[in-house]
């Protein structure tokens, strides 16, 4: 089973530091990232696979039930607040749970067992996806796949043969394919990790083909490609 992409945002140096402590005690947790401002953690959310958000309520430039409702529904938010006066209004913007601080581990896990129940396994067990360009339709091998780039509101599928470009978005996208063969390794990038053939500097190489990495998944990408 994938683990669920975790973010952390509190303005408070030590309420972030224990959440990531429990997230790295905890196995099926993964942290993808930490922000003492919430607006700074916007271009994450818009382009990777985020699962889940530890988001602090009381937070400076926009609060984090603010917040929330830019985020939308598609992701799980725990709120995470000092004060007990928040949490009616954690309810009623349908988050997972709302834990008041100083918050245990147990009180921690209790929570996240909660996604857990409405978050099922995704990952895909096809050896292929129906690609649709146009009126037109083609089914691509996974392993036939070099890389996917986003354009806009197309992406284009990238093999040793021919590219095929389809309508949808590249977050879309990464919901649908394997992640034990694919990552997200920029806003405009997935790759297929089975056809990397090097890293230089902050650059992938797919044979000649230069693919670049985003700051955010820099880390990711040596761990799992290169150690």
């Amino acid at each position: 089973m994938s683990k669920i992409k975790c973010l952390v945002i509190d303005d408070e140096e030590l309420a972030r530091a224990l959440i990531i402590k429990y997230i790295s005690d905890t196995p099926n947790l993964e942290l993808m990232g930490e922000y003492e401002n919430a607006l700074e953690a916007l271009p994450l959310i818009k382009n990777a696979s985020i699962d889940l958000i530890f988001l602090d309520i009381q937070m400076p430039a926009i609060n984090g039930t603010d917040f929330a409702k830019i985020i939308g529904a598609d992701t799980n938010i725990i709120f995470t607040t000092a004060y007990t006066e928040y949490a009616l209004e954690g309810y009623e913007l349908n988050v997972v749970d709302y834990l008041l601080k100083p918050i245990t581990f147990n009180r921690f896990l209790t929570a996240v067992n909660k996604v857990k129940s409405k978050t099922p396994p995704v990952e895909n067990t096809e050896d292929s996806i129906t690609v649709k360009s146009g009126y037109d339709l083609y089914k691509l091998k996974y392993a036939d796949i070099l890389y996917i780039k986003s354009d806009s509101e197309y992406v284009t599928f990238y093999t040793e043969s021919k590219k095929i470009m389809s309508l949808q978005s590249l977050k879309a996208l990464q919901k649908q394919i394997p992640t034990s063969q694919f990552m997200r390794v920029h806003r405009s990038y997935i790759i297929n990790k089975t056809k990397v053939t090097s890293l230089k500097g902050r650059d992938l190489f797919i044979n000649e083909t230069l693919i670049p990495i985003s700051d955010s998944y820099y880390d990711q990408v040596k761990l799992e490609l290169f150690q």
